[in-house]
């Protein structure tokens, strides 16, 4: 059987997550089967336990960070139609700038 997980979209960002990791001696899949798994189909992997907490808002870190990451390279750009990124409040679209640039120039409010 063919296992093998094809990403929709070159710039689609997924996370594989072995949950249940506080349950070590009931485990089914090993680390080393999870994170080869994870390694050949191109994902981040990392192992959480909802009991514990263990891991749980790393995996939502991860996420948040590679997304920025393609952003500040230029592989995404949130601006474009279909880049499957929005912001939550269209007032924050005016708060981030590309690195290196300052904000001389700019005119103030004297409301």
């Amino acid at each position: 059987m063919d296992t093998r997980v094809l990403s929709p979209h070159p710039n689609i960002v997924i996370i594989l997550c072995g949950n249940k990791k506080d349950l070590d001696a009931d485990r089914e899949v090993t680390f080393l089967e999870a994170s080869r798994f994870a390694q050949e189909n191109e994902l981040m992997f990392l192992e959480t336990s909802a009991l514990t907490g263990e891991n749980v808002e790393e995996g939502f870190l991860k996420c948040a960070r590679t997304i920025l990451n393609k952003i500040d390279s230029g592989e995404l750009d949130p601006e474009r139609m279909g880049s499957g990124i929005q912001y939550g409040d269209a007032s924050l679209r005016q708060l981030r700038q590309p690195r290196g640039t300052t904000t001389q120039n700019k005119q103030q409010c004297n409301c």
